[in-house]
């Protein structure tokens, strides 16, 4: 009996050591370590377009972006914050279509910020060694002192903390109204927390009846399952409740949605295509910027959803960069969820 346990255990313990090996084997040929990263020393300089757009020196105006002033969620155990790609992302198109962008918060002074490593990019760097651009934001201006007259567009940056200081804000429902009068109105992610339940100049709902995008349900109960209970509520939910007709797109692409003055977007992804979206809405035509990798893969996956392997592999063969771990992110999204088939071929589009 003690002889036969030593056996069936040796052979458990060899069976874990093959299948161990065989999961090193496989990272190693997905070449993680091999991926290209993006340069933490990027400057303003080293962003083409925007140089191009700088460079026409148009001055059409100011457009005042907002970041939440909450640093943790309720009882203070979880980090909240404002996204710092949601915010350095859309300054910089605002920038190079000719607007000059003011940063504020409900607090004033240095909001805290939320940063991922993994998903900065070049604009992004550019941003925290922009000495012009990190003075506006540690002297973040106050909601309250804020001259809604000034702007064009009001932006509303996402990140969890603006569920909980952007609805209700007394501040903010004075801003929206004053632009929603002449301008335009942008939200991303989180961000459309501040337009839940506002009421216009003449006392009508700004939502009721809108098309908007803001994270969904599905996306925010994926990445936390005790979502309801952190979070003050579900913005999905509070967006539909006050009449909105929310357009959720699949979990982590992009997704943007314009419905005259109002431009939103799903999740930091969506991010690029609001702020231009805003631009156009404001009456121009963006100023031309290649396509980042990450966006690059946000459209393969796209393809992929709508058309299938063949198509993504086609236009991936097209594409001259994308971002592998993108892809592979959404083939471990799809293993989580037992899609089996959309894990393998995904893993297989990222290994191209």
């Amino acid at each position: 009996m003690f002889a036969r346990c030593l056996r069936a255990g040796a052979w458990l313990v060899a069976s874990l050591a093959v299948l161990a090996g065989l999961a090193y084997l496989y990272y190693r040929s997905l070449e993680i370590d091999q991926i290209p990263k993006a340069n933490p020393q990027a400057t303003v300089q080293d962003l083409d377009w925007l140089q191009r757009g700088l460079a026409r020196g148009e001055r059409r105006g100011k457009i005042l972006a907002v970041v939440s002033s909450t640093a943790r969620m309720a009882q203070g155990a979880k980090k909240a914050g404002y996204e710092l790609t949601e915010l350095s992302r859309a300054y910089y198109v605002f920038m190079a279509n000719g607007y000059e962008v003011d940063i504020a918060s409900p607090a004033g002074g240095t909001p805290p910020a939320r940063i991922d490593a993994d998903d900065m990019g070049e604009a992004d760097h550019a941003f925290m060694n922009d000495k012009v651009a990190q003075a506006r934001l540690a002297r973040s201006l106050r909601l309250a002192d804020v001259d809604a007259h000034a702007y064009a567009a009001v932006y509303f940056v996402g990140g969890k903390g603006a569920m909980f200081d952007f609805p209700g804000n007394p501040d903010i429902a004075r801003i929206v109204r004053t632009v929603a009068a002449k301008g335009v109105i942008g939200a991303v992610c989180h961000g459309p927390a501040a337009l839940a339940g506002l009421t216009l100049a003449d006392g009508s709902s700004l939502l009721a009846g809108r098309r908007v995008a803001a994270f969904s349900n599905a996306e925010e109960l994926f990445l936390r399952k005790d979502a309801r209970a952190v979070l003050p509520f579900m913005l999905e939910e509070r967006l539909r409740l006050a009449g909105a007709r929310v357009e959720s797109g699949p979990m982590f692409l992009e997704r943007a949605v314009t419905d005259g003055p109002l431009v939103t977007g799903q999740n930091p992804w969506s991010t690029w295509a609001v702020a231009e979206r805003m631009i156009a809405a404001l009456g121009h035509r963006p100023v031309p910027r290649p396509a980042t990798a990450e966006e690059n893969s946000v459209r393969l996956l796209a393809t992929y959803r709508r058309e299938g392997l063949a198509a993504a592999s086609a236009e991936q063969a097209a594409t001259p960069r994308f971002d592998k771990m993108l892809l592979l992110m959404h083939a471990l999204i799809a293993g989580m969820q037992w899609r089996v088939l959309d894990a393998f071929e995904l893993q297989r589009l990222a290994r191209s």
